[in-house]
């Protein structure tokens, strides 16, 4: 085995298509993966036109076994995480390997190396550049298909990482509605609109031809409402116009709101059609095809992920959130939508979990975030994790709970 860097075009192309022969190869096989976008992944690459290398250093690496790739992963600096919370800390990500511990290992300890000749004390992962993007392994609820914009992993991913010193650091939850079958409370839909009486909220539309603008107001509220949470990480400027951009194409303007108080914008919440059971079929190819299926898929799609969501601190517990969502609930019906998912949600806000569960929601998928000083390099695996035990159990209790869901998405099929 040798782990060496990503070099040339035809690294390139082994790191992104390695996932393929992991989850859909002639052994083990994971069909609720989806396939990223192939385009999304070649700008990792693009130093020059992409703007989190103005902030963020990162080095690629593969795991290579008799002329064969068998694993891949990827190290992170990023000097605005570091800058806003007083830590050296780094990030590995895009973690991919087979069932292998002696890989896993020695491709984390790559990373282990790499940072610590920089300066880093501590490495959390898998987070994918950035805690404002992907982050986290999939612990449970592997028979279903994530939703749009979010990670999945094998059951076996926390035993590698775990087996190579890793042990947890944060998990994030996510919580689903059916609003169809569950809708929310007569009792909530009154507060909700005591709430919206009282303290003069009105709830207007997103404005797409004037998304540069209206990207600012969402920018603005964001990083007031989630500034003390864990792993906050300022956006850089040019990166979260550029996010945003993405994802102008696939918003639904009626679904897309700004709260506002006398005028001035108090909350926004930008929910995302899941357009993944698309993205399984096109195999990470946009054009020319997959890009048209995407477009179709917006307005079949049968469930939302709520992925932006906030409210500015000084407008909090004004029930702003769910005069929101009782707008969200009632317009998610009416154009079709049957499930709402929130995701992510760290384990430690609960204010946010209680409120979520008295809507109605149910938690049902957990990401973990793991950690390890940097130090001496570590040898040897377990068996048994905690993780891979937990996961063993998750995975026969949710079976049953997860059948609904998965016969409902594979009629979009």
């Amino acid at each position: 085995m040798d782990i060496r860097p990503v070099s040339g075009n035809r690294d390139i192309r082994a790191f992104i298509r390695l996932p393929y022969s992991i989850y859909r190869g002639s052994g083990e096989r994971w069909d609720a993966w989806v396939p990223p976008l192939n385009m999304d992944l070649r700008q990792l690459f693009k130093t020059g036109g992409n703007p989190m290398y103005h902030h963020t250093e990162a080095e690629f690496w593969l795991a290579w076994e008799n002329g064969r790739p068998t694993g891949r992963i990827a190290a992170f600096i990023d000097r605005g995480f570091i800058d806003y919370q007083k830590t050296k800390t780094g990030f590995f990500g895009f973690f991919e390997c087979r069932r292998r511990a002696n890989t896993a290992a020695a491709l984390l300890e790559a990373v282990n190396a790499w940072l610590g000749a920089r300066g880093m004390e501590r490495c959390i992962g898998p987070v994918n550049g950035s805690t404002n993007f992907q982050l986290g392994n999939q612990i449970d609820s592997f028979d279903e298909m994530p939703v749009i914009e979010m990670p999945y992993s094998p059951p076996f991913y926390g035993e590698l990482i775990e087996g190579a010193g890793f042990e947890k650091c944060r998990d994030l939850y996510s919580y689903r509605m059916n609003v169809v079958e569950n809708p929310l409370s007569e009792k909530i839909r009154r507060v909700s609109k005591i709430a919206a009486e009282r303290n003069r909220v009105t709830i207007r539309s997103g404005d797409l031809k004037n998304w540069h603008s209206e990207v600012s107001i969402i920018r603005r509220i964001w990083e007031d409402a989630w500034r003390d949470n864990w792993g906050f990480t300022p956006w850089y400027e040019p990166e979260f116009r550029k996010m945003a951009d993405s994802l102008k194409m696939l918003l639904i303007p009626h679904l897309t709101y700004i709260a506002e108080i006398e005028g001035e914008a108090a909350g926004f919440c930008l929910p995302i059609p899941d357009v993944n059971f698309a993205l399984r079929k096109i195999n990470g190819r946009l054009f020319p095809a997959g890009f048209l299926r995407l477009l179709r898929a917006r307005k079949t799609a049968t469930q939302i992920r709520v992925a932006a969501f906030g409210v500015l601190k000084k407008y909090q517990n004004k029930g702003i959130d769910g005069i929101m969502i009782n707008h969200l609930a009632d317009d998610a019906v009416a154009m079709g939508i049957h499930w709402g998912e929130f995701s992510w949600i760290l384990e430690t806000n609960m204010p946010l979990r209680n409120l979520l569960e008295n809507w109605g929601a149910e938690r049902y998928r957990t990401h973990r975030i793991y950690q390890r000083p940097i130090g001496t390099p570590h040898t040897g695996a377990s068996a048994d994790t905690p993780s891979m035990r937990e996961s063993a159990s998750n995975r026969q209790s949710n079976k049953q709970s997860n059948k609904k869901l998965n016969k409902q998405k594979e009629l979009q099929l």
